[in-house]
């Protein structure tokens, strides 16, 4: 059974850094995307970033520069590393498995498992 577990979120100044992580068992997250996804009460869920099975990285033109994704292969663990944080990145975070190995999607849809999430919520 596929379980996606994150954590780190939580309060911060604007200017500040937190790192997100995202734990995966039953399946080895190197082997096809993943991704990171935010939302706000009343919104849609908005992707974030992605890092394909080769490594390979894309993010949101609302944190490029700000926020970057990687992954540990050893600790099986997916990582949102998020610098220089504003009131508006105030969201909860969810990380996200996709059985695509390449060409990552944007979409909810794209991905086929979730974890539960993790609130960060930055002040001004």
């Amino acid at each position: 059974q596929v379980r996606l577990v994150e954590s780190g979120g939580g309060s911060v100044q604007a200017g500040g850094s937190l790192r997100l992580s995202c734990q995966v068992s039953g399946y080895t997250a190197s082997s096809s995307c993943m991704g990171w996804f935010r939302q706000t009460p009343g919104k849609e869920r908005e992707w974030v970033a992605a890092i394909d099975r080769d490594g390979s990285t894309s993010h949101a033109d609302s944190v490029k520069g700000r926020f970057t994704i990687s992954r540990d292969k050893a600790e099986n663990t997916l990582y949102l590393q998020m610098n220089s944080l504003k009131p508006e990145d105030t969201a909860m975070y969810y990380c996200a498995l996709s059985w695509r190995r390449r060409s990552c999607g944007l979409g909810v849809s794209d991905y086929a498992r979730w974890g539960q999430g993790t609130q960060v919520t930055v002040s001004s």
